[in-house]
């Protein structure tokens, strides 16, 4: 199981300078407003940042500064456990349904632990999650606390009514394949950046791109870092209140048939302290075939990419163990 596309070749990434923001925020609530000028602005706000830049940032988005709090928590305790609990769930293989590693075998860690698994449909899922900490599975319902199943369930909403948003501001309609996103995936990459160290290693995981059509970020402090095309530069992204941090995957690309392109990120260390950072990654079916929309293809736009699905994405990975600059997407381009 992974949750990346792709590493980046060296001549392909933009300059080490660093730039502040500013990066677009959007209110989501404003989606659910009876005044329909209201939501077609915030829709066209959507279009806008993921046209010209593939990230953005959402505030009122409905899950609550607790639940957030407690997926958090959630993952810090599990990253916590002793050594030889953790590596009950390590494996080389990337299709089990639940994997954790330390390595840089997939040629992008370069300092971090991780933990992946499905979560959708929660139901057939959670049984394989880890056990402990107890938390991570379940709340506590002497806290009054929820944890991480609740909070992949919430974030889960949040990205279908970002999805919508999008193939609306693409023009193609958000009943848009509704039932193939209602009954897509949702992987889980929960991650854990050690607090930068004395040594010259300051990226915990390199420049990369996810496979999916997006992908929500929640973190606990910053460290996230975004390409951005038009400066060619890296950006910082904010940490603000009770946002989540959103950005574009290659299968997004590819229905949108390149009107929206994918997001190259990486993670650098904290220097104050550790971060978790739990990417809610989302995309149809395992075996469900994502191609370039026909409303989007015509003799002046034709089709740009091959259609693929999760399981050709695995497949790729497997065969190209050995050569990591051979990225997926670039594998998709006709």
């Amino acid at each position: 199981m992974s949750d990346t596309s792709r590493s980046v070749p060296k001549e392909q990434l933009p300059s080490q300078e660093l730039h502040p923001p500013p990066m677009p925020v959007i209110n989501l609530g404003h989606l659910s407003l009876d005044d329909p000028t209201v939501r077609s602005q915030v829709v066209n706000d959507i279009a806008k940042a993921c046209r010209d830049l593939g990230y953005f940032q959402v505030i009122n988005h409905g899950i609550s500064q607790s639940v957030m709090d407690g997926a958090i928590e959630a993952a810090s305790e599990f990253f916590k456990l002793p050594s030889e609990m953790k590596k009950e769930y390590a494996s080389d293989d990337i299709r089990q349904p639940v994997r954790y590693d330390t390595s840089s075998k997939d040629g992008i860690s370069m300092s971090r632990a991780f933990l992946k698994h499905y979560a959708h449909p929660l139901c057939d899922w959670l049984q394989y999650w880890p056990q402990q900490p107890p938390i991570y599975r379940q709340a506590v319902s002497s806290l009054k606390k929820e944890y991480m199943a609740k909070y992949a369930v919430e974030v889960r909403v949040v990205a279908l009514k970002l999805m919508e948003a999008i193939l609306e501001g693409l023009g193609i309609g958000k009943e848009y394949m509704h039932e193939k996103f209602e009954e897509g995936l949702q992987l889980l990459s929960v991650n854990c950046y050690p607090k930068v160290s004395q040594s010259d290693l300051t990226i915990g995981l390199a420049a990369h791109s996810d496979y999916g059509l997006l992908t929500i970020l929640l973190t606990s402090c910053p460290g996230l870092e975004v390409a951005d095309r038009s400066s060619n530069s890296w950006k910082v992204v904010q940490q603000l209140p009770h946002a989540l941090h959103v950005h574009i995957g290659d299968h997004m690309e590819v229905l949108s048939n390149g009107q929206i392109k994918t997001v190259v990120h990486r993670a650098v260390l904290n220097p104050e302290e550790a971060r978790i950072s739990i990417a809610s990654i989302h995309g149809f079916a395992l075996h469900e075939k994502v191609s370039s929309a026909k409303e989007l293809v015509d003799e002046e736009n034709p089709q740009k990419y091959k259609e693929s699905s999760f399981n050709d994405f695995l497949e790729h990975l497997t065969a190209n163990m050995d050569n990591r600059q051979r990225n997926f997407l670039e594998s998709l381009r006709m």
